[in-house]
């Protein structure tokens, strides 16, 4: 394949600020499609087959630039400086306390206001043997968000011939800082509809319980007889409702997973979804030593994007990621990262039909 059919890339739209954001179209040799944008390097569309070889797209997002810059649910983006919750929007390190914004009632969310999502990356694609590849870079300066240090940040996203996703990310800094980056994109196997029937299966033998502004507590608490238990294939559904403290403090499912490494950083499954309908299956394989799943609790039909309403539970997503609020946290694996040393882990996500 040349690379004038593996990328074509357009003009997206313009910032208030008057940054243009480019959209990139990358194709694989199966006839499937992922566009990204250099917003939040955001996955807009990923386009493919079903098992009667019908295309859609299956993931949740938007057709203009507008609804990704203002405050919503994060479809399709990098998360950074650190993913998920730190708990009263502080911490201290070496000594220093920092103040960050608070995003998410008294919690720092994603980042904070202007996390990773809404600043526009710099971009450049590239064919490759093995499917187009995309490297997406941005430097948060010191004080960004109340973080401190200059992190370099790069992130590159090959689209395989095997309808993979694979997303390496890279940093560092000149500051002693905390870094937990992931990616947040909403699926939604069947191309429409609720995600209430897909089976859901995620390798993990315990969660972080939350507390009810959803910051870890106590132990990490065992799945086994609870509605967390996803370690065989079960409806994402079936207990979603159910009279669960960790259900009620969640609205639903949004808890990190801890999942069943054989070491620390092996690059291992996660999580494996089916939709009978359509026969496709996700698979994420991720180094980082859990994954959040969240099933779409906040969507409330306010948005509208591709033609679709964005009702209740009309996507998920897995968030391969260090538990929340790690930096306060010291029984957690550490998020800091110093200088000299380099942030890097790799996550898959991969479309199959069966």
């Amino acid at each position: 394949m040349t690379s004038t059919t593996a990328i074509s890339q357009k003009i997206f739209g313009t910032t208030p600020a008057g940054e243009t954001v480019t959209e990139f179209t990358l194709t694989n040799k199966q006839g499937s499609s992922v566009k990204i944008i250099t917003l939040g390097g955001i996955i807009t569309e990923w386009h493919m087959r079903d098992k009667n070889g019908e295309l859609a797209d299956v993931v949740l997002g938007f057709d203009t630039l507008k609804p990704y810059l203002d405050i919503g649910p994060y479809f399709g983006a990098l998360i950074g400086r650190v993913g998920n919750r730190i708990a009263n929007a502080q911490f201290t390190l070496d000594g220093t306390t920092y103040l960050l914004g608070a995003n998410n009632g008294s919690n720092n969310l994603h980042g904070g206001p202007i996390g990773f999502d809404k600043k526009v990356w710099s971009a450049t694609a590239a064919d490759h043997e093995n499917g187009p590849v995309l490297t997406l870079r941005l430097l948060s300066e010191d004080g960004d968000q109340g973080f401190p240090g200059n992190l370099n940040v790069m992130v590159t996203y090959q689209f395989t011939h095997n309808d993979e996703i694979i997303v390496d990310y890279f940093a560092t800094t000149d500051k002693a800082t905390p870094v937990n980056l992931t990616q947040h994109t909403y699926f939604n196997l069947a191309g429409k509809g609720d995600i209430l029937n897909h089976q859901m299966q995620i390798f993990a033998d315990h969660i972080n319980a939350v507390n009810d502004i959803q910051i870890p507590v106590g132990e990490p608490m065992p799945v086994a007889n609870s509605p967390f238990d996803f370690r065989s294939p079960r409806a994402i559904g079936e207990c979603i409702n159910a009279d669960h403290e960790q259900i009620k403090n969640g609205f639903g499912y949004d808890h990190n997973f801890l999942i069943n490494q054989n070491a620390y950083k092996e690059l291992t499954l996660a999580a494996r979804v089916e939709e009978a309908t359509s026969g496709r299956v996700l698979e994420v394989f991720t180094e980082e030593p859990g994954v959040q799943f969240y099933s779409g609790n906040f969507l409330d039909g306010s948005l509208t994007g591709k033609g679709i309403t964005y009702q209740k539970r009309t996507g998920f997503c897995l968030e391969p990621q260090h538990a929340p609020d790690s930096i306060n946290q010291p029984q957690f694996p550490s998020i800091v990262l110093r200088p000299g040393e380099e942030y890097k882990t790799r996550t898959i996500f991969k479309l199959s039909v069966k």
